[in-house]
Parts: structure tokens; sequence; C-alpha cells
């Protein structure tokens, strides 16, 4: 037999709500920032990549240490909220990632132990078939439509979160 339960740990109905009201609270302390940008905006704006991080960075530190050499007509105070604003937003970003990451790498567990407890009670199922037990024929010829014409089982498709370039 092989490994199963993989993850053995389960919201409760108190902890999940928990989590989801951190999600509302969330959600609305980042009202302002919430941009929908269209696919061509997100292609004509981009996103800065390490040499232009340093670029900015190297800017950034010249208006700070050496203001007389920055181009007095910038609006140096938008600048610096800007570099902020990118800076800060760049470490939630980051964080909300690995706890993504964490999310669909717990929910993987729970549903390779699903897939394979379905597995074995279609096996259970196909068995009592098999001896004409009561139902079981009619449940067996209702889950044979999710495998193919070989003998074995299709792998469960794996789901990964959408990554997008910040």
């Amino acid at each position: 037999m092989g490994i199963t339960n993989l993850n053995n740990t389960h919201l409760d109905n108190a902890k999940l709500a928990s989590i989801l009201d951190a999600i509302t609270t969330l959600e609305i302390a980042l009202e302002d920032f919430n941009i929908n940008l269209s696919p061509q905006d997100r292609k004509r704006y981009g996103s800065i990549n390490e040499q232009n991080k340093l670029l900015v960075n190297k800017v950034y530190d010249y208006n700070k240490n050496q203001p007389n050499l920055s181009a007095p007509d910038l609006d140096w105070q938008e600048f610096e909220d800007d570099y902020n604003s990118r800076r800060n937003l760049e470490g939630m970003i980051s964080r909300f990632n690995s706890l993504v990451t964490k999310l669909v790498d717990a929910k993987t567990l729970h549903d390779y132990d699903n897939y394979h407890a379905a597995l074995e009670d279609y096996a259970f199922t196909s068995y009592k078939a098999g001896s004409s037990a009561s139902g079981f024929q009619t449940k067996q010829a209702d889950l044979k439509q999710f495998f193919g014409r070989s003998s074995a089982p299709k792998k469960p498709d794996t789901e990964t979160p959408e990554s997008e370039s910040v």
C-alpha cells in the first residue's frame, strides 16, 4: 500500500473563518492599490528588470547624497514616494508569493490524498461490482467515465498559481 494522508492538517470552521476575515481585511486595506492593468498596458509598461532596478537605486542614492547633481525639473518627492511604495509593495508581494506557494503545496498534498483514496474506493467498487453486490455495478459504471481505455488510471492535474513578473 502506498503512502497516504500526506497532509493531516485541516482547517476547522473557526480557523477558516479567521483566515477569511484576515484576507478580507487585507483586501480592504489594499483597495487603493487595486489597479487592474489590461494586457496591453502590462506589455506597454512592462516590469522593471534587475539592471533597471540598479539604475533607479543609483539615481535615488545620488539624489539623497548629492542632490546638487540631480535634475532640477524632476519632482523628487514624487520620485521618493514611488521608490518607497515600489519597495514596500515588492516586499509584500514576496511575502504573499511565499504564502501562496505554501498554500498550493498544502493543497497539492490534499489533492494527492483525495485522488488516491478515490482510486482505492474505485478498486473496491470494481471488486464488489464483480461479486454482483447491490448498487456497486451502477456506481462502477458512473465512475468508469473518469478512466481512459487503458487499464492505468490517469495522473491528476496539478494546479500552480499563475506567476506575474514584478
